[in-house]
């Protein structure tokens, strides 16, 4: 690899790592709630309370860090 492609290589990865902390907690709410759904559909499907609880909670969990990305955005400015 010449120093060229490491240099564009190296950049690549920093721009990566600079996502903002708000972003990436909204980000991982917003999967944490589809799991969630999904995990509660599933349940309902396969008439399993423990799996529909579960399901729930996650959800729950991801609505709370979406929140709390939405909170540290407005903190950030």
């Amino acid at each position: 690899m010449c120093g060229s492609q490491r240099s564009r290589k190296l950049l690549k990865a920093k721009r990566r790592k600079q996502m903002k902390r708000s972003t990436t907690d909204r980000i991982k709410g917003n999967v944490h709630e589809v799991k969630g759904k999904a995990k509660e559909k599933a349940g309902q499907i396969t008439n399993d309370p423990n799996l529909v609880a579960e399901g729930q909670n996650e959800a729950l969990a991801g609505k709370v860090q979406k929140k709390v990305g939405q909170i540290e955005k407005v903190f950030e400015k």
